[in-house]
């Protein structure tokens, strides 16, 4: 199957497609004319890989999950390495996050008094 066709199969764009060969995670040959040709079974591959993503994971990541990639990964028993890497990206995840509340919470505290004296202008 071609780029254009295996994108079509599973969602993804073709430069994702070539994002994820030049990374390692997925495999083609070439045609003759240059194209890149996928074996039928890249597309679990793919949606195995864009299910990792949309978890949460990183595509450095996702390499610790490879064993398992042409398998079903949801219901795949998890390999020591990737619970480790899945509560490691948890865990940046959650600095991330609270980093963010307490973005928020200064800016709200700084927009309060200006936002309250707008409020007894009108009043």
């Amino acid at each position: 199957m071609r780029i254009g066709e295996l994108a079509q199969a599973t969602g993804t764009s073709a430069r994702a497609l070539r994002h994820y060969e030049n990374e390692g995670l997925i495999t083609s040959t070439r045609a003759p004319n240059g194209y890149r040709i996928y074996d039928e079974d890249v597309v679990v591959r793919v949606r195995n890989i864009r299910h990792l993503l949309a978890a949460g994971l990183t595509l450095a990541d996702v390499h610790a999950f490879a064993p398992c990639l042409d398998g079903d990964v949801v219901a795949a028993p998890p390999s020591d390495r990737g619970i480790q890497v899945a509560l490691d990206r948890l865990a940046v995840l959650e600095e991330r996050i609270a980093a963010q509340i307490e973005a928020r919470d200064r800016l709200a505290a700084t927009l309060r008094p200006v936002i309250e004296g707008k409020i007894r202008s009108v009043a």
